[in-house]
Formats: structure tokens, C-alpha cells, sequence
């Protein structure tokens, strides 16, 4: 697939014009890794708030008022504006969030909160997810403050809350608190999206990498369930035909096996038609999940999103080995494509069976978009810009984001938030990973890329 972007879209000279933008980068994203956002779902956690007010003075700094405005306490977000030099043309919201899942610093080499640079990389939970990202949003637009130059759209700037649960204490409740905020925004780019893949050397190339940038033209929806089956409590020895905990995991075990149908949506498809380009082979619709692990690093970019899910994450029941517990409990990591999610709801429904309930802990749409237009056009363009033998292709992201609330406010969401990786890095292990880091190159490459797009789109 090939997409003629508009006639500006490369900009004239579209580097920052600043010598400490590079710097800035680094510090800010130190910055942010030292101050501890994690959020283990519980309200439990530290909050944003210490960082919503870092991300605020940087802000103000670069002659940018912002506003920070809590959900609960300690639950902070940031809104700003940067005004762009292409009057009545509608604003382009960059989103990303500040909190972190949590950690445990004695399975790590570097303690997740040092912020510590080696090896070219900065250490830390959040550097790829996403403190990174906000970092290079945060030094460009004080880069543009210095040098005089301005986006070509106007700006709505959203670091968030609570993104690493459900969004009630961030995205949810900025969209329904500050909607006039996002009120004239078309287009979105936030997390998971323009980041590098190295698939291999190009063949006569000595040696060069082969590199993928997969854009995020949507995810799937979200259906985080806790399973709940009662029977008699009582003496363990005793026969029961309503075992609670039985009737729990036969219902685990049917909706574990299940065999979800292949489903190839559009923006799935339209990427295995460019691997099949880039690479120069066929790929076998009819046995995916064999494709997908030939292809490799390829191949992960679409293995997780041609079928739904269900994956059971935790189960709870009893306290000693001979007593019978009467309410047996499990939390379910659901999974739906765009536009099957009645038909995955009532297949969830029928494979617990009537014994067991289902509460929806969070329960969101899918969302998709386009890879034909000019905005997919705008970003292909930026990467190939500083990379000229990356090759964008659009993906569906498996997981989910911020990007489903905000498109339900009627913006199409991309997941564009560019950064190199060298080939010793893989970008979906590092998410909630062990030793996440991110290198400092990477950073400015992004830090570029960024600049060219928004300064041109």
C-alpha cells in the first residue's frame, strides 16, 4: 500500500532548531522515571499528582498555562493548549499517561526508579511505558517555545491518570469534566504505535537492518470480568455435588479452550498484505498462528489480533485445606475485534454456563481507523523521513489505551508515538517488563519524527 502524503507534509527543515532540545529530552525523561507513579489498581498507590506538577512547571516554562485537575486525591492530570499557525483547521490531541504498573525492584539490574543512563539507555518503570513519550512531547514543545516555531494545527496536550487500569481517574474523567477541552479535536495519536522493529538484514544490502514502524489505526475491546460460582460451605471431607471451586475451574477450563474463530479485519489485513510486500513472500491465511511464528518479530504484530480472547489472570477461593468454601472467585482478561463484541459476550456467557456470574470490571468498545487517509500518510511520511529504509505499516494493538475513550468522543485515535529501538530491544517485552529502558538515540529520533509531523500535518 502506498499513500501520497499532502504537499507540506515534510515542513521546511523540520528538525528542532535547538541545541538543547536533545538534552532536554533526557532530563525530562529522568525526570519522570525518579518520581513514582505506579498504580496497582487499588488507589493504593502514590498517584500522579507529583508528576502531573513536574509535567505543569515544564510546561510553564516554555510560556504554556496548563491546568491540573484531580479526580480523587493524588489522581492527577494535565491539560494544555498550543495555539498552531493554520487557523480553522480542527486541533490534534496528543495524549499519553503518567502513571506506571507497578514493580519489584529485586527482580530488576537497575532499581526502577533511578532514571539511571547506561549502555546508552535510560532505566526505569515507564521508560518505554510511556514516561519516555511524554518526555519527547514535553521537550518539543519547549523546543518550539525557544526556536519560534509552532505546530501546524493547534495542539490539546492530555498527560493522564489511572491509563494502566480503567481511565475512570484519567481519560473517563477529563472527557466528561473538560469535554469543551477536546471539543475541536479530529485526530489523535497517543500510546503504542511508531516505534521500530527490526525484522532482518536486507538481502544485497550488506548487512543493513530491515525495519518495521507498525501504526496503531486501533485496538480491541476490552471485557475484564470477575467469575463468581457459590455452593455449601462445609467439612472438606464430605461429598459435594456443588463444589464451588469445581464449578469455578470447569468453567475456566471451557472458556480457556475455546477455539475463537479467525477473524481478519481490515487493518490486520491491509498489514499482512504490506509484510507480504516488504518481505517478499506469502502469507497463509488459513494457519495464522504458524505464519505468524515463521515471521517472527513480524509476526507479532498481528499474531495477538485475528481471533478474540479470554485469558483467566487470578483465581480466589478458601483458606484451608478442609473446609469447603461456599463462593469460589476469578478474574477473566477478555478480548473482542471490532464489531464482534455481542457475539463475544454471549460466548462468554454460554461457556460459564447458568452457575457462574459475570460482573464486568471494565467493559470497553473496540476501536478502529483508517490507514488510507492523511493523517496515517502525514506519519508514514515523518518516519520514512528519518529513517529511509524504516517501512510504517498499520496494525491493530492487542491490548488497550486511552485512545478507546476519546474515541468515543467521535476523535480517530493512531497510536503514533515514534521511537528507534536497536535490535537488542524488543518493544512489547519491555511493557510491565523487567529492566524496561529506553535508549537515549531512540529518544531524539523520536524527538525528530515528532517535530516533522506535527509541525507539517
Amino acid at each position: 500500500m502506498t499513500v501520497t502524503p499532502p504537499s507540506s507534509v515534510l515542513g521546511d527543515t523540520p528538525h528542532p532548531d535547538d541545541a538543547h532540545a536533545g538534552a532536554d529530552v533526557v532530563r525530562i525523561c529522568q525526570d519522570l522515571l525518579r518520581i513514582d507513579t505506579t498504580n496497582p489498581g487499588d488507589d493504593s498507590g502514590p498517584g500522579e499528582r507529583a508528576a502531573a506538577e513536574y509535567v505543569a512547571a515544564r510546561l510553564a516554562e516554555a510560556g504554556i498555562e496548563a491546568l491540573i485537575t484531580e479526580s480523587a486525591p493524588r489522581r492527577a492530570s494535565v491539560l494544555a493548549r498550543v495555539p498552531g499557525t493554520a487557523s480553522g483547521r480542527p486541533a490534534l490531541l496528543v495524549h499519553g499517561h503518567l502513571d506506571t504498573v507497578p514493580f519489584d525492584a529485586a527482580e530488576w539490574s537497575r532499581h526502577p526508579l533511578s532514571g539511571e543512563l547506561h549502555d546508552g539507555c535510560l532505566w526505569g518503570r515507564g521508560a518505554v511505558d510511556m514516561k519516555g513519550a511524554v518526555a519527547t512531547t514535553l521537550a518539543l514543545v519547549r523546543s518550539w517555545a525557544r526556536t519560534g516555531r509552532r505546530p501546524r494545527r493547534d495542539l490539546v496536550l492530555a498527560f493522564l491518570a489511572d491509563e494502566e487500569t480503567t481511565g475512570e481517574l484519567g481519560s473517563r474523567f477529563v472527557a466528561a469534566r473538560h469535554r469543551d477541552h477536546f471539543a475541536d479535536c479530529a485526530e489523535a495519536i497517543g500510546e503504542s504505535g511508531g516505534f521500530s522493529v527490526p525484522i532482518r538484514p536486507q538481502p544485497g544490502a550488506d548487512g543493513a537492518e530491515l525495519r518495521l514502524y507498525p501504526i496503531a489505526l486501533g485496538e480491541r475491546g476490552t471485557a475484564w470480568m470477575q467469575l463468581t460460582a457459590t455452593g455449601p460451605a462445609g467439612h472438606g471431607s464430605r461429598a459435594a455435588a456443588d463444589n464451588a471451586v469445581a464449578t469455578l475451574v470447569h468453567a475456566l477450563s471451557r472458556l480457556a479452550a475455546h477455539p475463537w474463530p479467525t477473524r481478519l479485519i481490515p487493518p490486520v489485513e491491509a498489514l499482512l498484505g504490506e509484510l507480504e510486500r516488504i518481505l517478499g513472500t506469502t502469507i497463509d491465511r488459513d494457519r495464522l498462528e504458524a505464519e505468524a511464528a515463521r515471521l517472527g518479530r513480524a509476526g507479532d504484530l498481528f499474531a495477538p489480533t485475528v481471533r478474540n480472547s479470554a485469558n483467566p489472570t487470578v483465581l480466589q477461593a478458601g483458606h484451608k485445606i478442609n473446609v469447603m468454601p461456599g463462593t469460589a472467585r476469578a478474574l477473566v482478561d477478555g478480548r473482542f475485534l471490532p464489531g464482534t463484541r455481542e457475539e463475544y459476550l454471549a460466548t462468554v456467557a454460554e461457556l460459564l454456563g447458568p452457575r457462574v456470574t459475570r460482573e464486568f470490571i471494565n467493559l470497553e468498545d473496540a476501536a478502529t481507523g483508517d490507514h488510507t487517509g492523511p493523517a496515517f500518510a502525514a506519519m508514514a511520511a515523518a518516519l520514512r523521513a528519518e529513517d529511509p529504509a524504516g517501512h510504517p505499516v498499520p496494525y491493530l494493538m492487542s491490548g488497550g489505551t486511552d485512545a478507546k475513550t476519546f474515541s468515543q468522543l467521535g476523535i480517530d485515535c493512531y497510536g503514533f508515538a515514534p521511537l528507534r529501538l536497536d535490535a537488542t530491544l524488543h518493544y512489547q517485552r519491555m511493557f510491565h517488563g523487567v529492566d524496561e529502558r529506553v535508549p537515549v538515540a531512540g529518544l531524539g529520533f523520536g524527538l525528530r519524527v515528532l517535530d516533522r509531523f506535527l509541525r507539517a500535518y
